[in-house]
């Protein structure tokens, strides 16, 4: 029997397939959007890109706070990128993940301290087995709180000395987001064999155990890489100002420096090595014009020098590992003890009681709950 196929026939066939595809994918890019046309008046959201999308969003969908995450594509200046098209590198964007979260229950510096965790941030080329710059990592603010938030805690990561090269993640502006086709949505979920086969695969959750694991946790925070670096590398990196004072050992002018009136929250370090030296909550106001404290945060890095300078005698302070001129120490501070450490502020870095953990210094928390 011999079946006959009219032109016509043939072209209704593939208009009829063309069209079901063609369904297919905008029914897929609606449904995608679905979540982010459904915003809680009361949240707040967060953009991060880390490598494939599927492996920050499964970490963001699981805390508490967080009402949901998508994955999509940003940063690129085509509108409504496909996936096969960010995929292969043919527009600007890169693969991201917006976070809607509840911003009483879960901050934005948390967010920020979950984030870092998920990646290689020092990788430029883009992320584990995935390369190009579609795969690359970046956060994107919404506000300028959010990107002054995030400048610090790039910092506070890239001083803490857990990696051995320099973050590279960029922090830019956020610009729009496209949800990216529903299939990618809840990939974990939806796919959780392959989901777990390619994070495995990648060299992902090996990374992330080398360098975020319990273990490690514990020996960051106990034995510090405290040290003061070569010459040159000092001089590169402190201000005249900060060398003058720990180098030279000089005085800044009371009044007019940074931390002599600061009433912020969190630790002070030495400016060279990194070594925690003060709190916040020793400090109190002396009316000196210099930072005051009653007491060291770490007594052992606090190295004492009587000091006959410019006809008295004093008794200086100094950090133990990168021997940094600090201040002096006088008897004429508050009860219980009576002391007070006069320190100069370009002697120390300040590090935010809420990116503690990030930059490495988490045996300290438990002063600011």
């Amino acid at each position: 029997m011999t079946i006959k196929i009219s032109w016509l026939s043939v072209v209704g066939i593939i208009l009829t397939v063309a069209m079901f595809l063609l369904n297919i994918e905008s029914r897929a890019q609606v449904e995608g959007r679905t979540a982010l046309d459904q915003i809680p008046s009361n949240a707040d959201q967060a953009t991060f890109a880390g490598g494939c999308f599927w492996c920050i969003e499964a970490p963001f969908d699981k805390v508490s706070g967080v009402y949901f995450a998508v994955s999509g594509y940003t940063g690129g200046t085509q509108a409504n990128p496909t996936y096969k098209e960010v995929s292969s590198g043919q527009t600007d964007h890169i693969e991201a993940v917006r976070v809607v979260y509840d911003p009483e229950k879960i901050t934005y510096s948390e967010l920020l301290n979950l984030y870092w965790r998920q990646f290689d941030p020092t990788d430029a080329g883009g992320s584990f087995y995935d390369r190009g710059y579609q795969y690359s990592s970046a956060i994107f603010y919404e506000t300028e709180d959010q990107r002054t938030q995030a400048e610090a805690s790039k910092r506070a990561l890239d001083r803490s000395g857990r990696f051995s090269k320099p973050i590279v993640t960029p922090i830019l502006p956020a610009t729009t987001f496209y949800p990216a086709e529903d299939y990618h949505q809840d990939y974990h979920i939806k796919n959780p064999t392959h989901y777990q086969s390619y994070r495995a695969g990648s060299g992902r959750d090996l990374f992330i155990a080398q360098m975020w694991n319990p273990e490690k946790e514990t020996s960051l925070i106990s034995s510090p890489p405290y040290k003061k670096p070569p010459e040159d590398v000092i001089r590169g990196r402190l201000t005249s100002l900060q060398y003058h004072v720990t180098q030279e050992s000089g005085t800044e002018a009371p009044f007019d420096n940074t931390f002599w009136n600061s009433t912020k929250k969190g630790i002070y370090v030495d400016i060279v090595s990194g070594e925690p030296l003060f709190s916040s909550t020793h400090k109190f106001k002396s009316g000196t014009g210099w930072p005051s404290f009653t007491q060291p945060l770490v007594e052992e890095h606090i190295i004492e020098h009587r000091d006959t300078s410019w006809g008295m005698t004093r008794t200086e302070v100094r950090s133990k590992y990168a021997d940094s001129h600090l201040g002096h120490v006088f008897t004429d501070g508050p009860p219980p003890n009576g002391l007070r450490y006069c320190i100069n502020s370009a002697a120390l870095r300040f590090i935010p009681a809420d990116s503690l953990e990030i930059a490495g210094y988490g045996s300290h928390i438990h002063l600011f709950k």
